[in-house]
């Protein structure tokens, strides 16, 4: 595979979401692959949670890294995460 890089805008939104770089590389690794726009590809996978975030229990979160491939590396645009199931307040 090649190797991983990040954009700025992708770290800031990596920390924002709490998701990390460990959780991006499994999820570009085998997570599923969709197309995204203008030629990007997105990736995503489910990873257990069980925990709070913003004050809510979610027992799932879900990584969505957007990239795009070029110059031999794997360049990651942005990161979306999703956390849902289980939601209520503590």
């Amino acid at each position: 595979m090649n190797p991983i890089v990040y954009s700025k805008h992708a770290q800031d939104q990596m920390l924002n979401r709490e998701v990390s770089e460990y959780e991006v590389e499994i999820t570009i690794q085998e997570g599923e692959m969709i197309p995204a726009k203008k030629g990007r590809l997105a990736f995503r996978k489910n990873f257990h949670f069980e925990s709070e975030w913003k004050g809510k229990y979610y027992e799932v979160k879900q990584v969505m890294p957007i990239v795009v491939e070029e110059n031999e590396q794997i360049i990651v645009i942005t990161v979306y995460a999703f956390y849902f199931g289980g939601s209520h307040e503590n």
